[in-house]
């Protein structure tokens, strides 16, 4: 009997944990590790930050559940890794051993990074569902005595869709309030661009994102890093082609939502031949650690290399469509070495993403996610906004059912593709 450990409870980690249980005989322990007893549905926190949802609308608590389907599950959060024993510090001082880890964490919001950013600065965030909920309060402020916003992403940051999502959806709820012409909006980036993504645009998203900032009145700064974020100051550098340092801004707000860089989680950080200066997770095609033969790892905390070289350093973002295809590739392989096989199976590092704005939004779809593509697509309507919610139902439905198929892959290329077939008539 093996003991398989899915070290992460999130999108990746819920998922990994599924497959590998419905994969495997029940001889094999399957093991799921969180910080948390609850699943937080993240896509979802735009929503939650201006009162759309409510958090326990998003989540779902874990340990019955996983009892149901046969998981053992713990939330009390790794402390440490050690691979050289195959064997997991956890945050209460018990150890964990494995014979294979799949490690599944997700990041760690860097905000340290830039000061004054972040909670415990002056900026809210939305990659935690707490954080959304704590970013609902300031926004509630925000109505009570309209000002300047200012939203964006700090320098190093790789998942820029979120940003996106909320500024629009910011813009749809305060025309809602009819307060929107008291509110001057500002977006601040070290995208080269408006609609690069991480992903050098996909597409056409540079026109149709510029041409959804012109429409609702919104200022954007690219090549910009942040550097200091004061109480309702913000403060960052513009740079020219060359990265020098064109022209250093200040901008005053009310309320600022800016996504941090990642990194890799401390219970990881610094381990030789396991990650990267960045603290991400080093794999093969597939999805192996090439030091430590017995460790595996499956979204946002692998290590990806930026698509191209920016004036402002960014990074590569992991989509939910990636994400699903690292799991089960993961899942085949695992399998296939504890029947005395080889890893096979590779994921399918494309980006499929739909950024919802409220009242409309943008999909993009990326094959591959690295340029040059097979598919570099986008295109704007309403069904984006609707196909997010049938995405928000379907995955929670899957974590309360114990689904495993693979949601994101066959409903949003099944829609793209009947958008495209439209588009070309």
């Amino acid at each position: 009997m093996a003991k398989i450990v899915v070290m992460g409870a999130g999108i990746g980690g819920i998922t990994q944990a599924y497959e590998l249980r419905e994969e495997l005989s029940k001889d094999h322990e399957v093991v799921l590790i969180g910080d948390s007893d609850r699943f937080e549905f993240t896509p979802s926190n735009p929503w939650v930050a201006v009162g759309w949802r409510k958090a326990e609308q998003i989540t779902i608590d874990l340990p019955d559940l996983m009892q149901k389907y046969g998981i053992t599950f713990s939330s009390a959060g790794v402390r440490r890794i050690h691979p050289d024993n195959s064997s997991l510090e956890l945050n209460d001082d018990s150890t964990v051993d494995y014979d294979y880890l799949i490690i599944a964490t997700g990041p760690k919001l860097a905000f340290e990074e830039v000061e004054g950013l972040g909670p415990d600065g002056h900026t809210q965030s939305i990659c935690k569902t707490g954080h959304a909920d704590a970013s609902f309060i300031n926004f509630q402020e925000l109505v009570d005595n309209p000002g300047p916003v200012i939203v964006g992403a700090a320098p190093m940051a790789s998942c820029f869709g979120p940003a996106y999502e909320y500024l629009f959806i910011l813009d749809t709820e305060l025309k809602k309030r009819k307060i929107r012409d008291k509110v001057h909006m500002h977006f601040v980036t070290p995208e080269p661009y408006i609609g690069h993504l991480g992903l050098d645009g996909v597409g056409d998203t540079k026109s149709l994102l510029e041409s959804e900032f012109r429409d609702r009145h919104i200022h954007w700064h690219t090549n910009s890093k942040i550097t200091k974020v004061e109480d309702g100051k913000m403060h960052f550098t513009e740079v020219d082609e060359e990265g020098n340092d064109k022209k250093d801004h200040e901008l005053e707000f009310k309320h600022s939502m800016i996504l941090p860089a990642f990194k890799g989680v401390d219970a990881v950080s610094g381990i030789e031949g396991l990650t990267n200066p960045r603290d991400f997770i080093l794999i093969d095609e597939h999805q192996r650690n090439p030091k430590y033969r017995n460790i595996f790892a499956v979204g946002v905390c692998v290590a990806i290399p930026p698509v191209n070289a920016t004036p402002v350093a960014t990074g590569a973002p992991k989509t939910g469509y990636m994400i699903e295809s690292m799991v089960t590739a993961t899942t085949h392989n695992i399998a296939n070495l504890l029947s005395g096989k080889e890893p096979e199976k590779e994921g399918t590092w494309n980006a499929v993403c739909l950024a919802d704005f409220g009242d409309t939004g943008v999909a993009f779809v990326a094959l591959p996610q690295i340029p040059p593509r097979n598919t570099n697509w986008a295109s704007r309507g309403k069904w984006v906004h609707l196909a997010k919610i049938a995405y928000e139902k379907y995955f929670l439905h899957k974590v309360r059912a114990a689904k495993t198929e693979p949601y994101y892959e066959k409903m949003v290329l099944k829609m793209l593709g009947a958008v495209r077939l439209k588009e070309s008539n």
